[in-house]
């Protein structure tokens, strides 16, 4: 069965799902990351990338708030927090891979816009590799792989899809 994927329908600039966390959908990837509050508000402050400094201050303040959000039982800040780890690591790849950070040509359509894929755009040639950013991507993918690991993610994991689907 495929899994669902994250609702785009929904009107996430005037929703608070930690008051209505069951409209909330794991999705794929880093579906959603920067619509969903209040977590983005409280995560995005923090989510830095440019530099291996930056990225191990960054990745373990959020790793840090996705523990508090797991302690206290608030698996949709979890998943939002992991899924800026994850963020953290393709951004900084891109980076790494793209000078610029220009991945596709052209503009996103309309349509697609904080949606992430290439939506039908070629992608550009990537760049020799920039060494500063693929060490920042290798920090934030341990945090993010740590993040997976996590026993009571899993559990939580688990619980909230048996739940919501």
């Amino acid at each position: 069965m495929p899994r669902p994927k994250f609702d785009y329908t929904l009107n996430y600039a005037e929703l608070n799902l930690r008051q209505q966390p069951e409209l909330y959908r794991v999705g794929i990837g880093e579906q959603g990351v920067l619509l969903v509050q209040p977590y983005k508000g409280e995560i995005l402050p923090y989510w830095k990338f440019a530099t291996p400094e930056k990225a191990r201050e960054s990745s373990e303040k959020i790793y840090g708030l996705f523990l508090e959000y797991l302690a206290a039982g608030d698996f949709v800040g979890a998943d939002m927090a992991r899924k800026f780890l994850q963020m953290g690591y393709t951004r900084a790849r891109r980076y790494a891979n793209h000078k610029g950070g220009k991945k596709y040509d052209g503009p996103v359509p309309d349509d697609k816009k904080g949606q992430s894929g290439a939506h039908g755009r070629a992608e550009l040639p990537r760049a020799p590799e920039d060494p500063v950013k693929a060490e920042a991507a290798r920090i934030f993918k341990a945090k993010w792989d740590e993040a997976e690991a996590n026993p009571e993610y899993a559990t939580q994991k688990k619980e909230w899809k048996g739940r919501y689907g």
